[in-house]
């Protein structure tokens, strides 16, 4: 089945029921872009090219420590786009992006972007709800690292697996989950062993099967 970008696009959050004229104009700025697992997209600082959406694949955002040491705030997939912030206030990119699989994406520039909020009360109105629902997620990350342990975080992340797919799949590695979690990949396999005593799952190298989901809740303080 070939690939429709405008029928894709109107079945994301920010296009989904607005203007057709605004899918157009989006359409027809769109650049394509294609990414190897491993390659760089931008940097942390770099002048941002706009609104980024993936095609498919996983794209992590992420940030170094002084250290050099690597947190991803947020791993991508299929459907999702991101560098919201520099695609609306037209700054440099807040963090460091990069394919953890192959890729196929798609950047809308930010001028685009820019217009189409100020010349369509309704669409920017969806703008600003998409993005707050973003920043409410960003808080329970927050709350996740900041206020509990990694057993529960690691629980919290297997019950989120199964409503995004993004989190899960090629390129998603245990070395890029223990990024994420902030933690390190022996201490999710540590956590993971602790769940499974318990009854709620069980696992191997290749796959975690969720066997008792409300006792993974449970674990998770959900």
């Amino acid at each position: 089945m070939s690939f429709s970008l405008s029928a894709h696009l109107s079945q994301l959050a920010y296009f989904e029921g607005q203007n057709p004229i605004i899918i157009e104009r989006m359409v027809n700025s769109a650049v394509a872009h294609t990414a190897s697992a491993g390659e760089i997209l931008f940097l942390e600082g770099e002048p941002a090219a706009g609104l980024w959406m993936i095609q498919t694949g996983r794209v992590k955002i992420y940030k170094l420590n002084p250290q050099g040491q690597e947190h991803i705030l947020r791993i991508f997939g299929d459907d999702d786009t991101f560098n919201d912030i520099s695609a609306f206030d037209g700054g440099a990119n807040p963090a460091n992006a990069a394919a953890l699989s192959d890729t196929k994406l798609w950047v809308f520039p930010t001028q685009v972007f820019q217009d189409c909020i100020q010349n369509d009360g309704t669409f920017a109105l969806r703008v600003v709800q998409v993005l707050s629902g973003r920043v409410r997620g960003l808080i329970r990350q927050i709350e996740n690292l900041t206020l509990y342990s990694v057993t529960v975080r690691v629980a919290r992340l297997l019950l989120n697996q199964v409503d995004d797919p993004a989190l899960s799949g090629t390129g998603v590695t245990r070395v890029a989950l223990a990024a994420h979690l902030a933690t390190t990949p022996q201490t999710i396999s540590t956590a993971l062993r602790e769940i499974e005593l318990t009854g709620a799952i069980e696992f191997d190298r290749h796959q975690i099967r969720i066997l008792k989901e409300d006792l993974l809740r449970s674990i998770a303080m959900l």
